[in-house]
């Protein structure tokens, strides 16, 4: 090396550098709390519903920059909020209740939700990726898609979409359907290009391909109305609070222009704003025909794991009345260690699944501890004054949008349509002129897609978030941005076709 290159060699970053920066993001969240802590009560507020606001925003901080790990931060949250529980959790009222049992109630709430059906559903669903894996069945589905379409990354993509749209309209939770279905096939999908989990590797191809299965996941549950289970929830909400009769085809019609433009670009979109590197391969396909081959005719257990997961499938599409889908999960878990598929040790060493179950179960608590505070509801009121005066259209957009954006304080759909829907829907309502058919088609639409914006923003999120593909800078980035993308097609296309034909 000459002495001209030397002296243009930069220095690298003396070790204190990244130690100060570790630092800020250690201690950010609780400086976003102390924060809000010492900010003035806005009026009209409870002291207990702010002070746990505070705590709630430091957790989601600490999950956008992970100084530990999302379950860790998860369990700090709901920690802090129960030990002072009479500062953050109960109001004056409950606490004034002789009869009324602080630390006992405090202890239920924090680990309510591990009693969550959606937290289970997801433990199952890694169950049955487990049971993919150790099979060899998830292999061989996976080589029998590259053996057809494996050519190309862009290919593949659609062919998950796809998927997911043909399994979606019977299909009422799509934490069964991707999470469940799609997400153990397609985790043995990288490994056949060298693409590892939480690996420089993973962007090849599988960074790709687990963002278009969530992107799908949400796309595909706002499409159609029994393809998310909220959606059914939201119907009836809407015909209690405003007494609108909302159908399938309705449903479908009112979304349609949308869904079909998103079905269609959304694979291409990722290509171009997350790409694999790897994009064209000409030996994979060849190579994928001659791995089959050798796998050779389907194991006993290959064959048991396919007829139990058609099973699952069979009731989360037909029996979701008689048996809860979480129900239908652990069933077939149960029914994978009575016959070998999986062992008990295969459960108990799944670290991503358990990471994954105490993670989400932490959030759903917290988020379900806004409503309960109050909080929810205060706010409700104070878009409702804020709106006072302002045209119908102006009134619909501002409100659509914060019912869109408020989705960043819910850790599910179910939990945001239960506190949110009922609150916006009677602020419209109140507001003269606004069209209410087509106001109430415009948000129950937007349930699915919304769920793109965080990563735990709907069921199958966490699985993916999970999975070690997307890591967390990345998932908050491509979450905000297509989150953007839906919502300016539901505003500027859903919204004028749903006036034009309704």
């Amino acid at each position: 090396m000459n002495k001209d290159s030397k002296k243009n060699v930069s220095p690298p970053p003396p070790p204190t550098t990244g130690r100060a920066k570790k630092a800020i993001i250690f201690l950010l969240p609780a400086l976003v709390a102390l924060l809000l802590l010492v900010t003035p009560v806005p009026e009209g507020l409870s002291p207990h519903a702010w002070h746990f606001f505070a705590i709630f925003a430091a957790v989601i901080v600490g999950l956008i920059f992970e100084p530990l790990p999302g379950a860790v931060i998860g369990l700090t949250g709901i920690v802090v909020v129960a030990i002072f529980n009479q500062w953050l959790l109960f109001s004056p009222e409950q606490l004034a209740d002789p009869q009324f049992k602080t630390a006992n109630q405090a202890f239920k709430w924090a680990v309510s939700g591990f009693s969550n059906s959606t937290v289970w559903l997801i433990f199952g669903a890694f169950m049955f990726a487990a049971g993919y894996d150790k099979t060899n069945l998830g292999r061989r589905l996976a080589l029998i898609l590259v053996k057809f379409l494996g050519r190309r990354s862009l290919t593949l993509g659609y062919a998950i979409t796809f998927a997911d749209l043909l399994l979606a309209p019977f299909t009422p939770s799509n934490t069964a359907r991707s999470g469940g279905t799609i997400y153990p096939i397609i985790a043995n999908l990288p490994p056949l290009y060298g693409s590892k989990p939480n690996d420089p590797s993973a962007r090849k191809i599988g960074s790709y391909l687990m963002w278009v299965a969530i992107t799908a996941a949400c796309i595909t549950s706002s499409m159609f109305l029994s393809a998310l289970a909220p959606n059914l929830l939201a119907l009836a909400l809407v015909k209690s609070v405003v007494g609108i009769d909302i159908t399938w085809g309705k449903w479908f019609l009112a979304f349609l222009p949308v869904g079909i433009l998103l079905i269609v670009t959304m694979p291409l979109l990722a290509y171009w704003l997350y790409p694999p590197t790897v994009k064209i391969n000409e030996q994979v396909p060849k190579w994928a025909a001659s791995e089959l081959k050798k796998l050779g005719r389907m194991s006993r257990n290959e064959i048991l794991l396919l007829c139990f997961v058609c099973c699952a499938l069979l009731m989360w599409i037909f029996a979701a009345a008689w048996i809860e889908p979480a129900m239908a999960a652990l069933l077939v878990v149960v029914l994978m260690l009575w016959t070998g598929v999986l062992s008990w040790t295969d459960i108990t060493s799944n670290k991503p699944a358990w990471n994954t179950f105490a993670w989400f179960a932490t959030l759903v608590a917290l988020a379900d501890g806004l409503a309960r505070v109050g909080f929810i509801r205060w706010l409700g009121q104070e878009a409702g004054l804020l709106l006072t005066g302002i045209s119908p259209t102006v009134a619909t957009i501002m409100l659509f949008l914060a019912f869109y954006l408020l989705h960043y304080l819910f850790a599910s759909s179910t939990a945001h349509t239960t506190a949110l829907l009922p609150a916006i829907l009677t602020i419209g309502a109140a507001i003269p002129g606004i069209d209410m058919p087509i106001f109430c088609l415009l948000l129950v639409t937007s349930l699915g897609i919304m769920g793109i914006i965080t990563p735990y923003g709907t069921g199958p999120s966490p699985i993916y978030y999970g999975s070690g593909y997307l890591p967390t800078k990345d998932y908050w980035r491509l979450g905000s941005i297509f989150g953007v993308i839906f919502l300016l097609a539901l505003l500027f296309i859903g919204y004028p076709w749903m006036k034009m034909i309704f």
